[in-house]
């Protein structure tokens, strides 16, 4: 293949809800690029991009993959990205590479939440977008309900470029109102150019009058021109719907039938002759604020978006180019590990097929196999300790759930299977909980983790696995002030143990004085604090310890070994097991004895002492609450809320948003086990949400009480 220049060059992700027909638009897109010389089929499991194993079972797209065609002397770079919410980190990672997004919108469907979730990433990312309504063929496509659909999501910046004579059975004819002409198209997919029906001469120049306007809003010398001419010839618009599509102003709308082939020679025309090159799109920006121009002249930087693991071959990552040029067997500093790479083999690729190239440059993607320290989100460069862009801004995990092996040999196999299924998806999270003694991971909900996780770990690493209830990382507190004494003796021959701590616990908030007196057994007692030690905790809140020993009666040295007693009940608390926070201690009296006082002596006694103070001081167990969004179709609303009261929830607030309902609710996350499942079984598969940990509040009484008797009943069985 050879080497193309920036200019050359579209990079280009489909996007759009599950079933809307992206991976079929891709193998059309390839088929006419002839990278293919047939077309694959999603239910024939032969598709260029649906080719791992998974995917072919699933019959849809897992995974993201790159590939590329070459069409009008240009090359088309496309990530073909999972249309199912569960894997939108390959949509996510694929923003950091491309130019355009190009939505996906099944004409029978209209646009549906899937579409306006990623409508909502593509404004966060600042992304061009262009609508490809497809399946206009479909028996039940209503072209009509489905641009209306558009315009309520896309707003005033739809511009529609095509639209259908017929749509469902009949539909065989595309009027462009960019070119003024008609597509006709036949049962072989070859189409046809004539001029437009004198039927539709009138609404053809409504729409391209339209799209002349909407152009010339882009761009100031063309508004004036368009004033001065009263249109645009063909050349101009190109040039104002390029700057309409790079600063956002502009969503124009195509028609397609990915199955057919009709209408995708003429949407890889407009990809080539009117998409933003990269070399066109604003300057990237590093993590240090430095704009780093698309040029092939200068220092090489490229950064790892995607990296995958195939057997035979090992890793694989996928890069873009952002400035400058590699070569094969050239050096690079990864500026994120800070050690050397060597990019011994370079390929450009369609799905698994890769095809070897000397070099690329500025503005394209390509792939490296065997890189020894690169991942996703690594910067390489030709200039050491420099450039480093931004890392993948992926999302909040909706699903948790623990996991272990079924055969504790396999414990150390499962961990690393584990971390590289995180570095093939970081979207799945591992966290080796040391407070709830689990593997817990997590990601977009129990399908993701199913395909992603279970699936692999079955039957790639063939290790068997149990997936179980997560236990929920309570917190535990005391809302009142309360004293304690403990002494502990010990006598067994020789020196003995003994140490004797009187201490009072309340519970902290910031900016609190400093304590003077105490009411201890229905009288003031005064404490003089001789020192103060404040002690953020790892989990959260705070610790203060106060040490008000007069007179001696306990020696200096063994307050540190009080306050590791204390720690350890804190750490493990008396209610639940789980860690206490929000407490200030008060060590204000003692006893020692000269020979057997010791440290362990006063450690254990500190840690009595709490736990029976802890217990008197009106203590409570604390939850994670989170930040719930639904977006849910309207008809769907009033089942969604039901099954959220049902869950604790307190409803915040609820408005329409773009033809949906959006719920704003805080849940406790005991509460949220499998709610992803529960959501899409209420919905019909149509509504999503988003989590995000808020705060946390007391448990009512029931719930705590029943929380205190499990741990007990699991502490005697121990």
């Amino acid at each position: 293949m050879k080497t193309y220049q920036a200019e050359k060059i579209r990079n280009i992700a489909l996007i759009g809800n599950g079933g809307s027909g992206k991976t079929s638009i891709a193998e059309a897109m390839l088929y006419e690029g002839g990278v293919i010389d047939r077309k694959g089929t999603v239910n024939g499991k032969n598709t260029v991009s649906d080719y791992s194993e998974i995917e072919q079972e699933n019959l849809n797209s897992v995974f993201s993959t790159v590939m590329h065609t070459e069409f009008n002397d240009h090359k088309i770079n496309i990530i073909d990205t999972p249309g199912a919410d569960d894997f939108i980190g390959g949509v996510i990672s694929s923003f950091s590479a491309i130019d355009l997004a190009v939505m996906l919108i099944n004409a029978h469907q209209g646009v549906e939440v899937g579409t306006e979730i990623l409508n909502r990433h593509c404004e966060k990312f600042n992304k061009p977008l262009m609508l490809v309504l497809n399946k206009l063929d479909h028996e039940n496509a209503n072209y009509e309900k489905a641009i209306e659909s558009v315009k309520t999501t896309f707003g005033s910046k739809t511009v529609v470029v095509q639209y259908p004579i017929a749509s469902g059975s009949d539909f065989n004819a595309i009027i462009d109102v960019l070119l003024m002409k008609m597509y006709k198209f036949n049962d072989a997919g070859e189409r046809e150019i004539l001029e437009i029906p004198a039927d539709q001469k009138d609404t053809a120049e409504e729409l391209h009058n339209t799209l002349v306007e909407a152009a010339a809003e882009n761009d100031e010398s063309l508004m004036e021109l368009f004033f001065e001419k009263g249109s645009l010839d063909e050349n101009e618009m190109r040039k104002g719907i390029t700057a309409g599509l790079i600063s956002r102003g502009m969503f124009p709308v195509f028609c397609a039938s990915a199955e057919k082939g009709f209408g995708i020679k003429r949407l890889l025309e407009f990809i080539t002759n009117v998409a933003p090159a990269p070399h066109a799109m604003p300057a990237s920006i590093t993590e240090d604020g430095e704009e780093i121009e698309c040029k092939e002249d200068g220092d090489t930087n490229i950064f790892v978006f995607k990296t995958t693991n195939e057997s035979h071959i090992g890793e694989i990552n996928y890069f873009k180019v952002f400035s400058g040029q590699v070569t094969e067997g050239m050096d690079l500093n990864n500026n994120t590990t800070d050690t050397k790479e060597r990019l011994s083999q370079l390929y450009v690729v369609a799905g698994k097929n890769r095809t070897k190239v000397t070099k690329l440059v500025a503005g394209d993607i390509g792939a490296a196999v065997k890189l020894k320290n690169t991942k996703t989100n690594h910067t390489l460069s030709s200039s050491k300790g420099g450039v480093k862009f931004p890392e993948i801004s992926f999302l909040n995990s909706k699903f948790r759930t623990a996991i272990k092996a079924t055969n504790e040999s396999d414990d150390e196999k499962l961990g690393e299977a584990l971390n590289r299924l995180h570095e093939i998806d970081p979207t799945v999270g591992i966290e080796y909980s040391k407070e709830l003694k689990q593997i817990i991971i997590s990601g977009q909900g129990e399908y993701h983790l199913n395909n992603i996780v279970k699936w692999h770990l079955d039957n790639e690493y063939k290790i068997e696995t149990e997936f179980y209830a997560p236990k929920i990382p309570y917190r535990e507190t005391i809302t009142k002030t309360a004293a304690a004494n403990y002494r502990h003796k010990k006598q067994s021959g020789g020196s003995g143990q003994f140490g004797e701590v009187y201490l009072v616990i309340e519970p902290y908030k910031e900016d609190m004085p400093d304590p003077v007196s105490y009411r201890i057994d229905g009288r003031d007692v005064k404490v003089s604090v001789r020192n103060k030690e404040e002690h953020p905790l790892p989990w959260g809140g705070k610790l203060i310890y106060y040490n008000c020993i007069v007179g001696g009666s306990i020696d200096a040295r063994f307050l540190p070994a009080i306050l590791k007693g204390i720690m350890e009940k804190m750490e493990a608390g008396p209610l639940t097991g789980s860690y206490a926070r929000d407490i200030r201690v008060a060590v204000y009296d003692g006893k020692m004895h000269p020979v057997d006082s010791n440290e362990l002596s006063f450690k254990l006694a500190g840690r009595h002492a709490f736990r029976a103070a802890f217990k008197s001081a009106g203590p409570k167990i604390m939850e994670p609450i989170y930040d719930v969004e639904v977006l849910v179709p309207s008809d769907r609303m009033g089942d969604v809320m039901s099954d959220l009261q049902g869950r604790r929830a307190m409803i915040e607030g609820m408005n329409s948003d773009k033809g949906f309902e959006k719920l704003n609710a805080k849940v406790p996350l005991a509460e949220l086990n499998k709610y992803s499942t529960a959501l899409s079984s209420i919905s019909g598969g149509r509504a999503t949400y988003t989590m995000k940990f808020s705060k946390y509040e007391q448990v009512p009484m029931d719930v705590q009480d029943k929380l205190m008797k499990t741990f007990q009943e699991e502490e005697e069985e121990d």
